[in-house]
């Protein structure tokens, strides 16, 4: 099935962003040919992503570093919590992940080959308000650890820390010490991701705020400073705001990279990739035009030299549901549990789980969610009614701050489809009927307009579709991008039932 968005332009060039979808906060290293990158996934399970690319350019997921996040507490949604900015790092053999959890610490887990999983997390330092962890492996074997601070949290930012490191990287040695502070010419800096180089140390990190912000480099002789400072990327004269917080890597041919994020809103934080060069021990991203050593982001370019050709890929997105396991562009909106579905005979099943009246849909761990994959498409799904319950509430859910489902809902053996709508913060949700149905068998469709209007349509045939519900404005969530997917709750009394999905297909807005 054709993909909602590729970057290659299938001549030897690519078109920014390479990546329409919220990966956030982007980290990447090359191991050999093979590139690997992680991103947030804040309380959604399973938990910080692992993609896979051969150029830069084509990524597909291959993995999750958690299966579920380390905490009971998150059995329910916690909007905004759970794994911010991790960092992905190889070394002797082994590639470790670093996950910050800013309420509960700092967490690794490793791996000797991603595509066949990670081990359990470890807690690598208990504390609160310590974020975007990197480690580093220094020339003599010392590891380190830099890190930056949420001031949510505990109560500052803009300091960045280096503490050392068990060569396991299981825990800290001591407490560490600040390494720079950029509360006056570099505030909100964060994100820090450490290298060496000629000789020098980089802290390569974002400032400036998530939209409006930079990207700056620091560089030092001495591990533990003092760090010169130096931005780096910034958006110019470029339709690219915020562009920062990424990713160094290099390509066996002796090219540089930068990868990197830019926050779009509703889509969330979507991934570019920019040219980069050193100049006087200075990197340079993107176009420099005025050779002032700060760079602006380029939307096309020639693709990186990686030595060969790869075949143009993209993340999963539409789904007929015909594997054993669910495919690797789903997360649920909370730690999950097993019995809430299964797969089999080219459906899957969602079984309704119960679920007191008074919680809002963006509440309901058992919501299975996926990324926006472009700013504009259409979804359809099928779904097989025969096996609800009186009580259940199954369908089609669009999720962000305000959300919105269109769902089937089964009351005294009859079934209506309705709408409910609400914001996240207020608790607000309201719920419109929009039509009682008599089939066991409905398609909805879900349209997303322009990157912000939200409708709906059904058919009981698959081929003339109805219009029903209103159009939503959607907003993004808790440092997310909107989420779409199917869910199946019951708020009656006793167990509830199943509703069964054929597919969930992405195609361009007809």
């Amino acid at each position: 099935m054709k993909k909602m968005w590729t970057a290659d332009n299938g001549d030897g060039t690519y078109s920014n962003p390479i990546l329409y979808t919220d990966y956030s906060d982007p980290d990447a290293i090359r191991v050999g040919e093979d590139y690997f990158m992680v991103a947030s996934s804040f309380c959604n399970a399973p938990s910080v992503p692992v993609l896979h690319s051969k150029d830069l350019v084509n990524w597909r997921v291959i993995g999750y570093a958690m299966e579920k996040l380390p905490f009971d507490t998150y059995d329910k949604p916690l909007h905004g919590c759970g794994a911010w900015a991790p960092a992905i790092r190889y070394h002797d053999g082994v590639f470790y992940v670093f996950i910050p959890m800013p309420d509960e610490g700092i967490f690794m887990v490793k791996s000797r080959n991603p595509f066949e999983g990670w081990e359990e997390p470890v807690c690598v330092r208990k504390v609160t308000g310590w974020i975007d962890p990197c480690p580093f492996w220094d020339d003599d074997g010392q590891a380190y650890m830099v890190t930056a601070f949420a001031r949510s949290r505990i109560g500052f930012k803009s300091i960045l820390h280096l503490s050392p490191l068990e060569p396991d990287c299981s825990g800290v040695l001591g407490d560490g010490k600040h390494v720079f502070d950029g509360n006056e010419t570099q505030p909100t800096i964060e994100g820090p991701k450490l290298y060496k180089r000629n000789g020098y140390y980089y802290i390569f990190a974002p400032a400036g705020g998530v939209k409006p912000g930079w990207q700056t480099v620091l560089r030092s002789r001495n591990i533990w400073g003092p760090y010169e400072e130096k931005i780096v990327l910034h958006q110019g004269g470029s339709s690219v705001n915020g562009p920062h917080q990424g990713a160094w890597v290099d390509t066996p041919s002796g090219e540089d990279w930068f990868l990197h994020f830019q926050d779009v809103g509703n889509a969330g934080r979507i991934v570019h990739l920019q040219p980069m060069r050193w100049v006087d021990d200075w990197p340079v991203i993107g176009v420099n035009a005025d050779e002032n050593g700060c760079g602006e982001p380029v939307m096309q370019y020639k693709k990186p030299d990686v030595g060969g050709e790869y075949p143009i890929c993209a993340p999963e997105d539409s789904d007929l549901f015909e594997g054993e396991k669910l495919g690797m562009q789903w997360q649920w909106n909370a730690n999950y549990k097993k019995e809430w579905y299964a797969l089999s005979d080219g459906m899957l099943t969602l079984y309704a789980q119960n679920s007191e009246k008074e919680t809002q849909t963006c509440d309901v761990p058992n919501l299975l969610l996926q990324k926006w994959p472009a700013p504009q498409f259409q979804i359809t799904t099928k779904l097989h009614l025969a096996g609800m319950k009186d009580g259940d509430v199954c369908g089609m859910v669009s999720l962000g701050g305000v959300y919105t489902d269109f769902a089937i809902k089964q009351e005294n053996g009859e079934k209506k489809l309705v709408q409910r709508t609400g914001e996240w913060t207020k608790h607000n949700e309201t719920e419109t009927v929009c039509v009682t149905l008599k089939e066991d068998a409905v398609y909805l469709r879900m349209y997303v307009e322009d990157a912000l209007k939200i409708s709906f349509a059904y058919s009981t045939d698959g081929t003339e579709y109805v219009e029903a519900g209103e159009v939503i404005e959607a907003t993004p969530g808790r440092w997310v991008g909107v989420k779409a997917g199917l869910f199946a709750i019951h708020e009656g009394e006793g167990e509830g039932g199943f509703v069964k999905a054929e597919c969930f297909v992405f195609e361009e807005m007809k």
